[in-house]
């Protein structure tokens, strides 16, 4: 069996797949304030799904897309969750290994929830930003002992500048411009890339925010660049994709 960092591919690719359900279910009940235990049911005809039905994308595939009693449509959210976490996970192999995987699966994949939360919902919560704060801290003191202290100032410089960014704006404006909740993911995804990647994350992230803003008004027929910095856009996708592109390969070089 193939192996990546001393790690099976296979079981690499069998625990990526479930979390990748289980993303998929807590980026849906989460906002909503649902108990994230409780079995799934059918939009349809509302009957529990069997573990049989359960299985990530296999069962969805067996299936064809669509409820074992009623037949209905169940949709490509979950099966494509699934994959994302796991195409998550093999980026991951592809520039890190052993210990390290595992740690940067599990930020990737938290990432990707709280983008997912942010686009339907404009909202990151706590309950996911704070621990993945705590998680990078913890992955420095554990693994990268050296980067401890600049991953520790990159966690209160995150916060403190969106902080503020959202203080001065809201008094300029006289109305919310940057949310809580992305002051507290740069904070946290500075506690993993460090102070010295933060000015990357912020640039990456901006350009991706106003890529996506300008996408958004040309589908909607109303193209512009002036149109596009007033459109209302979450940031924290594109925060989360700036912050995972320098985790893995650090910070931008103008050099």
């Amino acid at each position: 069996m193939t192996l990546v960092g001393g790690i099976d591919v296979a079981i690499l690719a069998a625990v990526s797949l479930a979390i990748g359900s289980f993303v998929a279910t807590l980026a849906l009940r989460l906002p909503a304030g649902v108990s994230l235990w409780g079995r799934s049911r059918c939009p349809g005809c509302g009957v529990e799904l069997a573990a049989r039905d359960l299985v990530p994308v296999a069962s969805w595939l067996v299936l064809h897309g669509r409820c074992r009693r009623c037949g209905v449509a169940l949709g490509l959210y979950y099966p494509l969750v699934e994959l994302a976490c796991l195409a998550l996970a093999a980026w991951a192999a592809s520039a890190t290994e052993g210990v390290m995987l595992w740690a940067s699966c599990a930020f990737a994949w938290t990432l990707l929830a709280l983008a997912l939360i942010d686009l339907e919902h404009f909202l990151l919560p706590d309950v996911l930003t704070l621990p993945l704060a705590a998680g990078g801290l913890g992955v420095a003191w554990f693994l990268q002992p050296d980067a401890l202290r600049d991953d520790a100032i990159g966690a209160v410089a995150g916060y403190a500048l969106f902080a503020a960014v959202a203080w001065a704006y809201r008094r300029w404006r006289g109305r919310e411009g940057l949310g809580g909740g992305d002051a507290k993911l740069l904070g946290a995804l500075g506690a993993w890339v460090g102070a010295s990647g933060l000015p990357s994350v912020v640039l990456l992230a901006a350009l991706m925010a106003l890529a996506a803003a300008l996408a958004a008004r040309a589908l909607k027929g109303r193209g512009g660049f002036a149109g596009a910095l007033q459109a209302r856009v979450p940031f924290g996708p594109a925060l989360a994709a700036a912050g995972w592109i320098v985790w893995l390969y650090g910070p931008l070089s103008f050099g």
